[in-house]
């Protein structure tokens, strides 16, 4: 016996941030022309790095903006589950993104330190000084999706730290201005490399759990198995699966045995909305089976997919 059940009412779909998008890509584009043609212009390195990690800002935010857009694509015959699962990609290429970015300022930033070049102290002031501006209303932009959704979550995060390096930048500009250490400009683009590197690291943890199917983080599975047990009429449950199907959707399936018991709609219409309202599971699929000893469900044995 098959009995499937599939939830709803989807009040965990991604929510519309695409004002917020289209106002932190110009603010952070704009903010990457005037920041290279600066750090050009006085031969700063620390300026040139961040313009490059806030052009990768932009590369990030242009995907994840994309994939919520995709994400509320309709399912069709060849894509059953919509597009959802773009999210989750775009998370990780972001993070990928990021690494490969810091990697190549770190490098250059080692060169720098054989190589020391003049810097315009309070040129890299001004211009980091606008930075924590555009940064920090970017990120407050992201704010309040930060707990939902891991692309809103990582928008939010690099732009708060972003805002954070800008004050670092700020503070070397000074230093250089009344000491003249040139060499303070690579150090400083080394403790961005290190602030982008740890919170991107998180990340592209999460990511990658979420791309393998892991269970989504805020999900009990052990507490998500418990209330299906407790369930009247249910003596076991085997073949439990939780996995993401975007950066905001959970599904699961399961089989119940339920030897005796009576299934019908309105108790698999149960299930379904408090597994939803108790455990953040948006599409569940249960399967019930009898128990016949003689028929055994060759998925049972957990080390079994």
């Amino acid at each position: 016996m098959h009995n499937h059940d599939h939830g709803h009412d989807h009040h965990h779909a991604p929510a519309s941030y695409d004002t917020a998008f289209a106002i932190g890509v110009a603010l952070n584009l704009g903010f990457v022309v005037v920041e290279g043609v600066y750090g050009v212009l006085a031969h700063s390195l620390s300026l040139l790095a961040d313009a490059g990690h806030n052009l990768s800002d932009v590369l990030g935010l242009l995907m994840a903006w994309g994939a919520i857009y995709l994400s509320r694509k309709r399912p069709t015959a060849r894509w059953t589950y919509g597009l959802r699962l773009s999210s989750i990609l775009a998370a990780l290429a972001n993070a990928i993104l990021l690494l490969v970015a810091v990697g190549g300022i770190a490098w250059e930033a080692l060169r720098r330190f054989g190589h020391p070049e003049p810097v315009s102290g309070g040129t890299v002031m001004a211009v980091a000084a606008v930075g924590i501006a555009v940064n920090g209303i970017t990120a407050f932009l992201f704010m309040s999706g930060r707990k939902s959704d891991v692309n809103i979550e990582g928008a939010f995060l690099h732009m708060a730290a972003d805002a954070v390096v800008s004050l670092g930048v700020v503070i070397a500009g000074a230093i250089i201005s009344y000491t003249g250490w040139l060499w303070l400009d690579p150090t400083v683009s080394l403790v961005i490399v290190a602030v982008i590197t740890i919170g991107t690291w998180g990340l592209l943890r999460r990511s990658v759990a979420l791309a393998l199917d892991a269970v989504p983080e805020g999900i009990d599975p052990a507490a998500v198995k418990e209330y299906l047990v407790s369930q009247p009429g249910v003596a076991s449950i085997h073949d439990i699966h939780i996995w993401a199907m975007s950066t905001t959707e959970a599904a699961l399936t399961a089989h119940l045995v339920m030897p005796d018991a009576a299934i019908d709609d309105a108790f698999l219409a149960r299930l379904s909305k408090e597994l939803h309202d108790q455990h953040n599971i948006e599409h569940a699929t249960l399967q019930v089976e009898r128990g016949d000893p003689a028929v055994q469900c060759k998925l049972e044995p957990d080390h079994v997919v």
